[in-house]
């Protein structure tokens, strides 16, 4: 029973390190703005408050689309929404890949968040 008891702590502590490594960390908008090169094409993770919105979705549907910008007190970042877009002044927690989100004939017009999860905070 001892070697059992052992052996299921070593695989509890196992899976909680390989959960906690899959989540990707919060930062702040302005800590990726710093150091874009460090997050581009990496997992962020930021909170704060919806500002402006852009786009929409089809009420009833999975279609939607459009894009959002978020800020968190420390700067403002653009998200591009993998569904419908949230309401202007939600506050938001939004993870997805960093990166390029704006370009034209191969130039860059901003680097942004590619949404893949959001959660919004409970009232």
């Amino acid at each position: 029973m001892n070697k059992t008891i052992k052996i299921l702590a070593i695989a509890l502590i196992a899976l909680t390190a390989l959960i906690a490594a899959g989540c990707p960390e919060r930062r702040t908008i302005a800590d990726i703005q710093q150091n874009p090169g460090k997050y581009n094409g990496r997992d962020v993770t930021v909170v704060g408050t919806v500002k402006t919105v852009y786009g929409g979705g089809i009420p009833g549907t999975p279609y939607g689309g459009g894009i959002y910008e978020i800020s968190d007190g420390t700067g403002s970042i653009w998200v591009v929404a993998q569904g419908s877009v949230p309401n202007k002044g939600a506050e938001i927690a939004v993870s997805g890949m960093y990166g390029n989100v704006a370009s034209w004939n191969g130039k860059n017009y901003g680097n942004g968040i590619h949404e893949s999860e959001r959660h919004y905070r409970k009232r």
